[in-house]
């Protein structure tokens, strides 16, 4: 099985900044909780700042937030 799609998939949301509203250039790791959550609830965007939204939420109500932290250090 081939993983670095998966890969270069957690480097590239590790990178990744909020392109609009609120939280404008904040990285999506770093949105708050709540913000993820009233995405989760809403619907999460299409593509792939969806998917990147929908990972980070995933990440966040496991309490793994910090691998993206330590792929943003390296």
């Amino acid at each position: 099985m081939d993983l670095q799609p998966q890969r270069e998939f957690l480097i590239k949301l590790s990178n990744t900044k909020m392109p609009f509203g609120k939280y404008k250039d904040r990285y999506l790791i770093d949105l708050p909780e709540h913000y993820i959550v009233w995405y989760h609830n809403k619907g999460f965007p299409k593509g792939v700042l969806g998917q990147q939204l929908q990972t980070v939420y995933e990440l966040k109500v496991n309490g793994l937030e910090y691998l993206i932290r330590n792929i943003k250090k390296l």
